[in-house]
C-alpha cells in the first residue's frame, strides 16, 4: 500500500476519535512537566502566582505569551478530548453498545463537543 492509496482512504468517525485519543494522550504525557510547573506557580505563593500571570501577559524565557497560550490551548484540547473520548468508551462498555450508529454518533458528538469547549475556553484564555 503506497503512501497514495493511503491519503485516499476515507477513515470513519470513530476512527478519527479513536486516533485523536492516542494523540492527546500523547501530548498531556509530554506537556506533564509544563503543567505541573503551572500548577505549582499558580499555588506557592503570591510572587509565583504573579510569575505564572505574566507568562500569559509577557512570555516565558524565549517563547512569547501567545505562544505559551497556544500550548495552553493544546493543552486544554488533549484533556477535553482525552476525557470526552474516555467517557464515551467506558459508556460503551457499561452498556455493550457497539453499534456502528451509535459509535458513529458517539465519535461525531466526542469530536463536536471537544472542539466547541476548546473553543469556549480558548475564547476565554485570548481574550
Amino acid at each position: 500500500m503506497g503512501l497514495v492509496d493511503a491519503l485516499q482512504y476515507r477513515l470513519p468517525a470513530a476512527g478519527w476519535v479513536s486516533i485523536l485519543h492516542r494523540v492527546s494522550g500523547l501530548l498531556l504525557f509530554v506537556l506533564l512537566p509544563f503543567t505541573i510547573w503551572l500548577f505549582d506557580k499558580s499555588l506557592t505563593s503570591e510572587v509565583s502566582f504573579e510569575e505564572f500571570t505574566s507568562a500569559f501577559r509577557a512570555g516565558l524565557w524565549i517563547f512569547p505569551a501567545w505562544f505559551v497560550k497556544l500550548v495552553v490551548l493544546a493543552m486544554i484540547w488533549a484533556y477535553l478530548h482525552h476525557f470526552i473520548a474516555g467517557m464515551r468508551h467506558l459508556w460503551m462498555d457499561m452498556f455493550h453498545t457497539v453499534g456502528k450508529e451509535q459509535g458513529r454518533n458517539s465519535a461525531i458528538f466526542t469530536l463536536v463537543s471537544s472542539v466547541l469547549l476548546t473553543v469556549v475556553l480558548g475564547y476565554r484564555l485570548f481574550f
